[in-house]
């Protein structure tokens, strides 16, 4: 199949979507199929893409400057397009990028599947933007019933999909983790002391990018509810992002940066402990990366962490509050047997997912609409 994936961010800004993107080009075209991937750059990108990426016209967002903006389908795209002849058009992004592709893809007669990645109405309020977030719902409404058929990335968020279009034309795509990568035995002591950090010390990671919708400012309230209740515990940050200076008020903290490969392995598995305070995520790749590397995670009790998590077996699920997270850090802190009966709860139940089977099942739902030809147009 020839595939045309249209996105707001392919590989310029790291993010568990066009990773998740990326991992599923690389194995469609390692498996014959010929991908072309249209999206914003930048000068710099933060890695590599798999696949062969066009280049579209955009600007910087204005709220979060570090995301472009696309600026729809210029002829000379369209062009491009139209030459390589997709059978199916992958859109990835609600944006006007996504929105020109599923009208152009409507001209060429090919069907379209949409990918649900962002719950954006969650970062609204975030950035005092509460009142678009009706217009915001009509727009996604619209965006996804537009397309022929959804992959959502679990069953709750497959029901969300369902409830917005009003049918089942919804599918799973579910995400993997690489267990080789993210291990328990990279834990490194010697890497731990180098940060200052004595061999008995709790650590606990916050680990992603450092925005707002993250719940950063969660996690450092809590962090300093438990120094001010008398429970020593030190703080890692993994991640970069424009809300860094979020975590001034945590003394000592270890802010590593973004890290890859080896070095994130080493570092995720170096913790003890992750908070996941985020209200915001559709799936978690980084819970789920935490678990394959034997950490014990306390997390918000959202649908993305059920879908991952048997509460009080392979995690504990709490409610979204600093008080709520500081009393289940202080049971993991004061149990090194729980602790450690969780890790490797955790790790054993990342086994359940593999990105060869996530992507195999892009690959049938792919199938089965270029098999069934026409399209189901709706507004």
């Amino acid at each position: 199949m020839r595939i045309a994936l249209f996105t707001g961010n392919y590989n310029y800004v790291r993010e568990g979507a066009n990773q998740a993107l990326n991992r599923l080009v690389a194995w469609l075209e390692e498996h014959g199929h010929q991908v072309r991937v249209y999206s914003p750059v930048t000068d710099r990108p933060a890695f590599a893409p798999a696949g062969t990426l066009v280049p579209v016209p955009s600007i910087p967002l204005p709220v979060r400057s570090e995301f472009r903006f696309a600026l729809g389908l210029p002829r000379r795209i369209r062009q491009d397009v139209e030459a390589f002849a997709p059978d199916l058009v992958h859109v990835a992004t609600p944006d006007l990028l996504g929105l020109r592709a599923q009208s152009l893809a409507r001209r060429l007669g090919v069907p379209v599947l949409a990918s649900y990645h962002t719950r954006f109405e969650s970062y609204l309020g975030h950035y005092g933007l509460g009142w678009a977030r009706f217009a915001l719902m009509a727009h996604l409404r619209r965006f996804y019933r537009r397309s022929d058929l959804v992959l959502a990335p679990n069953r709750a968020s497959a029901g969300e999909i369902r409830a917005l279009r009003g049918d089942d034309r919804v599918k799973i795509w579910g995400r993997g983790v690489d267990r080789a990568l993210f291990s328990p035995e990279r834990r490194d002591l010697a890497w731990r002391r180098s940060q200052g950090w004595a061999d008995k010390d709790i650590v606990i990671l916050f680990f992603g990018r450092l925005v707002l919708e993250k719940g950063v400012d969660v996690f450092v309230e809590t962090l300093r509810r438990l120094s001010s209740s008398g429970i020593h515990v030190r703080a890692l940050v993994v991640g970069a992002g424009p809300a860094v200076e979020r975590f001034a008020p945590l003394p000592g903290a270890t802010l590593a940066g973004h890290l890859d490969g080896p070095e994130l392995a080493r570092a995720v598995a170096s913790a003890d402990i992750l908070l996941a305070p985020s209200l915001t995520e559709t799936f978690g790749n980084v819970m789920l990366e935490a678990m394959a590397s034997g950490l014990a995670i306390v997390s918000a009790d959202v649908p993305s962490a059920r879908n991952l998590i048997a509460p009080g077996s392979s995690g504990l699920l709490v409610p979204p509050d600093p008080a709520s997270y500081a009393k289940a850090i202080t049971a993991l802190v004061r149990d090194t047997m729980k602790r450690q009966r969780i890790g490797e709860a955790a790790r054993a139940a990342s086994a359940a997912f593999s990105w060869d089977e996530a992507s195999r099942s892009v690959e049938e739902a792919y199938e089965g609409l270029v098999s069934a030809g026409g399209r189901t147009e709706r507004v």
